[in-house]
């Protein structure tokens, strides 16, 4: 970027000025002389004009969006915060009018926003494993050295995608014991069973605060929660993946705009709050795979506590733990089962889904037998 100007307004390309008076709204930061000598830049909120009611895609994103001008990285926007501008001293300010300053077009089908997320995930692990890592890059700056709680924030946006890992381990180990019979958790009666429960109810309560607090809704923490879910398994994996890859010198670096072009059918599932499945078998298989694995765990776990030995004290915690993925997943078993549209989840990615989960059950299984 070159220019001269004391003052630069920065915009991704689908972006337009949506309140007239954002300019001199940033300026009122700009101009105060008690925050003016170190302050790099006032940031708005990136909102979207096209996000549905439901906004099933969870595309509204509440988190903020940094600003951004470095492109040696997908993930521009945090080097440049912390490298060059928070890294060296400057501060910013958030600015959230009643009115969006701002707005742009969000992805309104599920391949775009899981091709996206991968990009981003790679990204911010390129940044996790490299020498600009938040907890071991030390910044120059001007007066004193980065806040440790600053320093956590970057970190938890680098070391985000490896959310992959547990949820993988939480989608299927617990799945294989339960249909088993092999309790993993602790029994109701135990008091070890208040601590896992508190962990949990506690941080969806703190999940839905944030969203109440922020103008959302129940089905607004139910969307979050399934593409979390969805992005954890699929785009955090392959990003991470890619990463390491690029690590290695065996994939070199790329950026792929994402595709804002809109399909007629596509936005009209969208906006009736329809899922639509029509994307790479990559993204979608792993997704379905967990979601019979799952189903198949739930059903033989209530089976086994209510018919065959009434193990209700053992394996609640396994029972509870497959039932909130499978009713999370609504939107894709109804995508396998009941829907008979364009957008349903295609029966040769069912079919193999429930191939590779039996295999890993008995693969499992097994493996258990003989341990």
């Amino acid at each position: 970027m070159i220019s001269n100007s004391p003052y630069i307004l920065v915009l991704d390309c689908d972006m337009y000025c949506n309140d007239p008076s954002s300019a001199r709204q940033a300026m009122c930061f700009h101009l105060d002389p008690k925050m003016s000598p170190s302050l790099a830049f006032v940031q708005f909120p990136q909102k979207f004009h096209n996000i549905s009611k439901t906004d099933i895609y969870d595309s509204q994103l509440r988190s903020t969006f940094k600003v951004g001008f470095l492109y040696f990285s997908v993930v521009e926007d945090y080097f440049t915060g912390f490298i060059n501008l928070h890294g060296k001293g400057w501060i910013s300010v958030y600015c959230d009018p009643a009115r969006p300053a701002f707005l742009g077009s969000g992805t309104t089908n599920l391949s775009d926003v899981l091709v996206q997320s991968t990009r981003w995930s790679s990204g911010l692990v390129e940044v996790a494993i490299s020498r600009f890592c938040p907890l071991l890059h030390a910044p120059k700056q001007k007066e004193k050295q980065m806040s440790v709680l600053a320093r956590m924030c970057y970190a938890e946006l680098a070391f985000f995608p490896f959310y992959f890992i547990p949820l993988w381990c939480f989608a299927t180990i617990p799945q294989l014991y339960l249909l088993n019979g092999i309790p993993l958790y602790p029994e109701v009666s135990s008091w070890y069973f208040i601590v896992f429960s508190f962990i949990f109810v506690s941080s969806q309560s703190k999940h839905i605060q944030e969203i109440f607090s922020t103008g959302g809704s129940t089905q607004t923490w139910c969307n979050e929660q399934r593409m979390w879910m969805i992005k954890s398994v699929t785009c955090h994996l392959y990003g991470s993946l890619d990463a390491f890859m690029k690590r290695m010198g065996m994939r070199e670096a790329s950026f792929l705009p994402t595709n804002k072009a809109v399909d007629g059918e596509q936005l009209k599932r969208y906006q009736m709050g329809k899922f639509d499945f029509q994307a790479s078998n990559m993204l979608i298989v792993p997704v379905v795979t967990l979601v019979i694995l799952n189903l198949v765990s739930l059903f033989g776990g209530v089976t086994r506590m209510v018919v065959i030995n009434g193990s209700f004290n053992e394996m609640f915690v396994q029972v509870g733990l497959s039932f909130f993925i499978v009713s999370m997943s609504y939107p894709i078993v109804e995508g396998m089962v009941v829907r008979k549209d364009k957008g349903r989840v295609p029966i040769s990615v069912s079919i193999l889904s429930a191939v590779i989960s039996m295999i890993y059950l008995l693969l499992g299984s097994l493996i258990i037998m003989y341990w």
